[in-house]
């Protein structure tokens, strides 16, 4: 079940990836562009939240069922990342991600609305990426693109 699990957080990464850029960019877009906020800005929007959700959800099931908050964290470098360093940028990615979604709602001003996705989408797609990169560098044979 776990090989499963782990085939699906890693596939599932590259939705929310392609998700949250397509957002980011159509939100800069609208933001520079003073573009009206449309009801396909707002699905799309939402739909990068699920997906990272979805995300969010498959990986602490991974990290409960394998045990990584067990480890001692001490030693190599990929038992420190996946314990630790992994699992808290993730989440402060995705709380991101729900706060920028959730203030862009309370906004009356298109061009507010994408600012707010774009600020807020914007940072959690930087830590996404800082923490792969993390990856790479932490846990030998992954690769950025890699499907492990």
């Amino acid at each position: 079940m776990n090989d499963i699990l782990k085939s699906a957080h890693s596939g599932w990464r590259y939705v929310v990836f392609l998700l949250l850029i397509i957002a980011v960019v159509k939100a800069l877009s609208g933001w520079f562009g003073n573009k009206a906020y449309t009801e396909g800005d707002r699905k799309l929007n939402v739909f990068a939240l699920i997906s990272a959700h979805i995300q969010l959800v498959i990986g602490l099931v991974l990290y409960f069922s394998e045990g990584w908050y067990k480890l001692s964290s001490a030693g190599a470098p990929d038992v420190r990342y996946f314990k630790m360093e992994h699992i808290a940028m993730m989440i402060i990615a995705i709380i991101l991600i729900t706060v920028g979604n959730a203030k862009s709602k309370k906004m009356t001003e298109a061009v507010a609305k994408h600012r707010t996705i774009a600020i807020f989408f914007g940072l959690a797609l930087i830590i996404i990426i800082v923490s792969i990169w993390m990856m790479t560098r932490s846990v030998p044979g992954r690769t950025f693109f890699g499907v492990s």
